[in-house]
């Protein structure tokens, strides 16, 4: 045992070395970065735009590298708005801006009403973890689907589909599957890391990520990329109409993945023997539907309803009919969580990295440092006087590409989407680009190449289920598709709705 002890220790503490050493460069380089770009002779943009331009530059390099965790680098960052700018000169009045004046700058993403809805969203996630209904669903969706893998493959879309309604977190709906899933293989002698555990994980973690297009509410990117819209461009982009525009979208590539997980994984079996009564088995342990189980589906299907309703039957947001289906849950012997349980579910973190992201995206376009951006990028790239869809394909191909370096969406969609506004103004296109803006969000929520891509990704490669090659293999394929259908819906389908 000492023997083995002394073997591995050399081969460890290198690695954990290696990471520490290069998070604090990475948290150096993004100080480093700060100062260059304030430093930079830019007539063209104001001070204040340069000071935006700056703070994009800092937390663009912390997010790619984590240098720090988000929710720390987010601090950061409102730190530093509000000492940069409260420190600079106001251009109207010359006056120095102020720290106070500055800091309501920083927050200022803290009191959209998308933070409202991330916030109700992410308790009614909570709620489903708190309840087990989730996984419930999960289980009944897997015994209707049989036995045989192709089956099994189908079962593991539909339940990501179908939880994607309701649950507004990948990271809870990748949780709820993936063990079931893997307990499947268990039952049927074959290990972990089998082919088959890469085949069913694999499918689970991109279905999510296909549903994330599908569904507004299914995702907190789509929920940034609204939040700007409503503020910038001043329009509403309701829960049907983004169903609208996406749903058919998701459909297709959910069809595409079930034939591109079959052609490039192929598992030791066609069939999971006992696979049925082993799901049968888990249902019957979680007992009879609890009570907290059945207000929470009765509320969830409600709410689905308003959601899907909005801006046809009543003018309820989304925002608005989550937060009071939010209040309903919380209320004492009437709701199905307590705020304790709440406090202890919720990811704040990823609250926090939400509304910073909204107000570095609403900084950079009130000084102009979005549109400055977007003119550059624009001039480099060579995009005015372009069709609408040959655009489209060049930044598409740009945003998939620069998602290799993002763990989050989130994150990326704050960085990106205040350009992808300003640049849609230049566009002629309906409705003043708003469709632009919506179908770069579509491929902002692409993570399909690589586990680091995406949370849900990250969850399920943890389970040791499959290797990043195993992924790459499948991840490819799903992209290439994904991005020609965004540019075939651009030229027929989204065209005819007016979309672009």
């Amino acid at each position: 045992m000492t023997q083995k002890v002394t073997q591995q220790a050399p081969e460890q503490t290198p690695k954990k070395e290696n990471s520490k050493a290069g998070k604090a460069i990475s948290f150096f380089a993004a100080f480093v970065a700060l100062g260059v770009v304030l430093a930079l002779p830019l007539d063209s943009l104001e001070w204040h735009g340069q000071i935006a331009l700056a703070m994009l530059a800092f937390a663009v390099i912390m997010w790619v590298t984590e240098a720090v965790v988000y929710p720390i680098s987010s601090i950061m960052i409102v730190a530093l708005i509000a000492l940069l700018l409260g420190f600079s000169q106001d251009p109207e009045t010359g006056d120095i801006v102020g720290t106070g004046k500055a800091l309501g700058v920083a927050m200022e993403g803290f009191s959209t009403s998308s933070v409202a809805l991330v916030f109700a969203a992410l308790v009614l996630a909570a709620s489903m973890q708190a309840t087990g209904l989730h996984k419930r669903i999960a289980l009944v969706v897997l015994m209707f689907a049989g036995e045989k893998t192709s089956n099994i493959v189908i079962g593991a879309i539909v339940i990501s589909t179908i939880l994607a309604f309701f649950v507004p977190s990948a990271t809870a709906r990748a949780g709820a599957v993936v063990p079931i899933l893997l307990g499947m293989v268990a039952a049927f002698g074959l290990a972990t890391n089998s082919k088959l555990s890469a085949l069913l994980i694999i499918t689970a973690a991109q279905a999510v990520s296909i549903c994330h297009i599908g569904i507004k509410t299914a995702a907190a990117q789509n929920l940034v990329a609204v939040g700007f819209i409503e503020e910038q461009m001043g329009q509403t982009v309701s829960w049907g109409q983004w169903f609208l525009w996406a749903a058919p979208w998701s459909l297709l590539m959910s069809i595409a993945l079930f034939f591109i997980m079959r052609a490039a994984i192929k598992p030791e079996t066609e069939s999971i023997e006992g696979g049925r009564e082993l799901i049968k088995k888990q249902i019957e342990e979680l007992g009879p539907m609890t009570s907290a189980e059945i207000r929470l589906a009765v509320i969830a299907v409600v709410l689905l309803g308003f959601w899907a309703t909005e801006g046809t039957l009543h003018d309820i947001s989304s925002a608005v009919s989550t937060i009071i289906a939010v209040g309903f849950m919380l209320v004492p012997k009437i709701g199905v969580i307590d705020w304790r349980t709440a406090q202890q579910k919720v990811d704040w973190g990823t609250l926090v990295v939400f509304a910073v992201g909204i107000s570095l995206g609403t900084f950079l376009l009130d000084t102009g440092a979005a549109t400055w951006l977007s003119e550059q990028t624009s001039g480099a790239l060579g995009l005015s006087g372009m069709p609408i869809v040959a655009t489209i394909a060049i930044v598409s191909l740009f945003n998939i590409l620069i998602h290799l370096g993002f763990a989050s969406a989130t994150s990326l969609a704050s960085a990106l989407i205040p350009v992808f506004i300003a640049l849609a103004t230049t566009l002629d296109v309906p409705n003043g680009g708003i469709g632009f803006v919506i179908i770069q969000q579509f491929v902002i929520s692409f993570g399909f190449l690589l586990p680091v891509s995406a949370p849900q990704n990250m969850l399920a490669y943890g389970s040791g289920a499959f290797t990043t090659r195993q992924f790459l293999k499948t991840g490819i394929p799903l992209t290439i598709v994904g991005y020609l259908l965004i540019l075939l819906f651009s030229a027929t389908y989204w065209n005819w709705l007016g979309l672009v």
